[in-house]
């Protein structure tokens, strides 16, 4: 059965649409999903179905707002993307590094290649980004910090017309790595 990696846009950030883990666990278990497990607070959830993949994204939004009672927008990779993304960053990623940090915007559509094409007139003296060769990520290069970004998901998501959810080069690994244990096991 394929592994799955749900990432959820915007819960538990400054207080807003709080979900606990476990209560977010045990919705995917409800929904018939096997072998869930959270990492972190904020909303990633490994799982293993059956179900079409291209189902997946609605009908766990919508459990969402029947549970939790209100909207999240929720990215989907397979673990196998996931890994191809973290596999291709076109950055060098050093997790000692205090400073410069790379984070990995996923949208949950393909942009429109007029929207693209106006992210890519978009430059920083400090940051860079990179679209990815699926156009479904942003690769970002932060300097600073990305509170003192451009490159926020606010505005990939308004330059985009796209649905986002931005993680670090730390939360990304541990899920590709988490993703694959998931698929190895019996």
């Amino acid at each position: 059965m394929p592994a799955y990696i749900a990432l959820l846009r915007g819960i538990n950030v400054s207080g807003q649409k709080l979900i606990k883990m476990v209560e977010l666990k045990q919705m995917f278990e409800q929904m018939g999903f096997e072998r869930v497990q959270t990492y972190i607070q904020s909303g990633n959830v490994l799982f293993i179905t059956e179900d079409a993949e291209t189902a997946l994204r609605s009908n766990i939004e919508q459990r969402i707002q029947e549970v939790f009672g209100f909207d999240v927008t929720v990215v989907i990779r397979t673990v196998e993307q996931m890994e191809y993304i973290t596999n291709h960053c076109p950055f060098e990623a050093d997790p000692t590094s205090a400073v410069e940090k790379v984070y990995i915007a996923l949208l949950a559509e393909k942009p429109s290649a007029d929207n693209i094409a106006k992210l890519l007139l978009c430059t920083s003296e400090i940051d860079e980004f990179q679209l990815s060769s699926s156009k479904l990520e942003v690769y970002i290069l932060c300097r600073q910090s990305i509170r003192k970004s451009v490159f926020t998901n606010n505005f990939l998501e308004k330059k985009l017309g796209a649905a986002a959810t931005t993680r670090n080069w730390q939360t990304m690994s541990k899920l590709t790595a988490l993703g694959k244990a998931l698929t190895t096991e019996s």
